[in-house]
């Protein structure tokens, strides 16, 4: 039936205000499902593909966007039903053929074509000799799929991925069926169990040899590894059980049905911006780095595996809580650096250490990059959120001691486990655990302008 003129209508806004990347995302509905199909045609290395995002409605909408650049759109159906659109900036306006009701749910499929070579303002598509990757974070999952790309709306993930026979297609979550088509192609299906942020997607296509080995508790751990590297990178690939090991006594089981990592066939420096990126499941990282020693690459490989429970399991609400990712990754990071005895770069051996040197950092990196939980999209991704939070959780635990501060982590990674938290859900549940109010002490160390005192050592000085 028609809607009357009695009922109201929205029309979404673009962006949902997040601090950092306030056009981010769409509001008026939440995302519950991906279903994702992709075909690589190995002759024009371009991807088909369709994308269908089923939505619940939090209000009336006469239109609905999706985040999307550099997709070619060829169809959109809502519930089955031609729709028209249009691409205006990084949005796709979706007017169906009558408004969608708020309360409901809709299901809105776009036909499209992308070329993971194509040049754009950002792109998550990490092109290789042999395929692609895609390296999402923080805002250019859109570029590989329509989608509310913010990580505050987490969503169910199915991906079908079509290759020519001899290249293997490859994403985040478990692989549920392999189909041979006959015309020299495979398809390959996946199924994330736990909601997923879009930043937080991999696909791959690649010559791969796929290595599976057993994690702690019987967890599968499947590397995705390109064929003619696969010998080189072993050394790196078999540390994975005894760190999950590690971090799982620290943090509590893992969070995922599977745990691996995705070297990607490609030496280009400027593939990505990362050394590693903890992409859901999948971790995809610069294949020359996994070739060092041990020494050299253990205290990173803990940081992305730490991502699988600070990160992808607990997502931050915004972006400006992103030092709650990696703070924790570096925290957790450094300690097995110094507890498996590797002197880092300067020579310290312990993380107090460490510590000090960051805590002398701490003004001048508030005058450049921002406090800690109050970051700009120019300095998003500046050793403030790492370090400068490594140093705030340092400082909480020298303040409520150390049995105190392991109960608010396992607290926090249950409350909030595939869901969602921001700084305050964190320094709410610690005063919560600790028995007392850390209000003002955590909001001086996340907000303030200067470095606070660092209890217990007085002698600490910033430089």
């Amino acid at each position: 039936m028609l809607l009357s003129g009695a009922v109201p209508v929205a029309n979404a806004a673009d962006g949902l205000g997040d601090p950092v990347f306030p056009e981010l995302g769409n509001p008026g509905y939440r995302a519950l499902a991906y279903d994702l199909a992709f075909d690589y045609r190995g002759d024009t290395r371009t991807v088909e593909a369709t994308a269908a995002v089923t939505a619940r409605l939090d209000r009336t909408l006469a239109e609905l966007r999706l985040d999307a650049l550099g997709l070619a759109v060829r169809a959109v159906r809502v519930d089955g039903r031609p729709a028209r659109f249009a691409t205006r900036d990084e949005k796709l306006v979706v007017t169906p053929e009558r408004p969608l009701r708020r309360g409901g749910t809709a299901r809105v499929s776009v036909e499209y074509t992308a070329d993971p070579r194509a040049r754009l303002p950002h792109s998550a598509w990490v092109p290789t000799p042999d395929g692609f990757a895609v390296a999402p974070q923080p805002d250019t999952a859109h570029t590989v799929f329509p989608c509310n790309d913010h990580p505050g709306d987490k969503a169910r993930f199915t991906v079908a991925v079509t290759t020519p026979d001899g290249l293997t297609g490859v994403a985040g979550g478990e692989l549920t069926a392999t189909e041979a088509l006959g015309d020299g192609r495979t398809t390959r299906r996946y199924v994330s169990r736990a909601p997923m942020a879009t930043e937080l997607f991999q696909l791959s296509v690649g010559d791969y040899t796929v290595r599976e080995r057993t994690g702690p508790h019987g967890l599968p751990v499947r590397d995705v590894v390109p064929t003619a590297r696969a010998a080189a990178l072993e050394p790196a690939l078999a540390l994975t059980p005894g760190q999950l090991a590690w971090a799982e006594d620290r943090l509590g089981p893992f969070p995922f049905e599977t745990y691996g990592l995705l070297p990607v066939n490609s030496d280009d420096p400027a593939a990505f911006g990362f050394t590693g990126l903890e992409t859901q499941t999948l971790t995809l990282y610069k294949p020359g780095f996994l070739l060092k020693p041990e020494p050299a690459i253990g205290s990173h490989m803990m940081h992305e595996i730490v991502h699988s429970w600070f990160g992808d399991s607990v997502t931050p609400a915004t972006w400006a809580d992103l030092w709650l990712n990696e703070g924790h990754a570096d925290y957790y990071g450094l300690t097995y650096r110094y507890e498996r005895g590797w002197p880092d770069d300067a020579g310290r051996t312990t993380l107090t250490e460490r510590m000090r040197e960051v805590y002398r950092q701490g003004d001048r990196w508030r005058r450049e990059a921002g406090p800690v939980a109050a970051p700009t999209a120019e300095h998003l991704f500046d050793d403030q959120r790492y370090l400068g939070g490594a140093l705030v959780l340092y400082a909480l635990r020298e303040k409520v001691g150390e049995d105190a501060f392991a109960r608010i982590e396992r607290a926090f990674l249950t409350r909030y486990r595939h869901g969602n938290a921001d700084t305050r859900d964190y320094v709410r549940l610690a005063s919560e655990v600790a028995g007392q109010d850390l209000d003002g002490f955590l909001g001086a160390w996340l907000y303030g302008r200067s470095t606070p005192p660092m209890p217990g050592h007085p002698d600490w000085t910033v430089g």
